[in-house]
């Protein structure tokens, strides 16, 4: 009887150490486990700040270049416009040309003509050049009021209602920004082929004055 109580004393004592030696183990695993979730949510931060740092310094690049767009902009902004007085001049010039080379085609009247056709197209090479762009909308093209001033509405049956019919003066833009709307006239609405000829064509003589250096 003695022996079986030592064997099962034994044993219980067995048992319980290896209960012991299995919570040991289970707790150094959830210990293990708690420092992997740490590093994990370490690692998850840091790479958020990082994120946040590389979103904020392209924010700061994009102020930075607006910012120099801005004040480039504003520093030739009336140097600009002050030569807009010589473009509209070769503008008109340009127009009388097809009259001037009717009467004198090959003379001193001629090369002029070229002349000037050279010095539009460098003077708007040089405005390309520092980010002002012309503005003078094609017949048939959309009306936008950002860059386009309606002279006058008519009717045509050329080209569809709110677009524009003729340019009377070309625009110019820099950067982007208006320094001067582009005088249009605009087709009224219900404008267009589908008008079957209602109306008549509001510029039998010629296109609009965006004539190509």
């Amino acid at each position: 009887m003695t022996d079986i109580n030592d064997e099962t004393r034994d044993q219980l004592e067995q048992d319980i150490k290896e209960s012991e030696a299995d919570a040991a183990m289970e707790g150094a695993a959830e210990g293990d486990m708690a420092v992997i979730d740490a590093l994990i949510a370490e690692r998850d931060q840091w790479k958020d700040r990082a994120l946040r740092a590389v979103a904020e310094a392209e924010n700061i690049k994009r102020r930075a270049e607006t910012q120099q767009n801005d004040a480039r902009a504003y520093a030739i902004q009336r140097f600009a416009k002050d030569l807009l007085g010589v473009a509209d001049t070769l503008e008109r010039a340009l127009q009388a040309a097809p009259q001037i080379l009717e009467t004198d085609p090959e003379g001193p009247a001629a090369a002029m003509v070229t002349g000037l056709e050279l010095t539009q197209k460098s003077l708007l090479a040089a405005f390309e050049a520092n980010g002002l762009t012309r503005v003078a909308p094609a017949p048939g093209e959309a009306f936008d009021p950002h860059l386009h001033q309606a002279m006058m509405e008519q009717p045509s049956d050329t080209v569809p209602g709110g677009t524009v019919i003729q340019t009377l003066q070309p625009g110019y833009a820099l950067f982007g920004r208006t320094v001067r709307a582009a005088m249009v006239v605009v087709a009224a609405k219900g404008s267009g082929p589908a008008a079957g000829g209602a109306y008549a064509d509001p510029n039998p003589t010629g296109g609009n004055f965006d004539a190509k250096a």
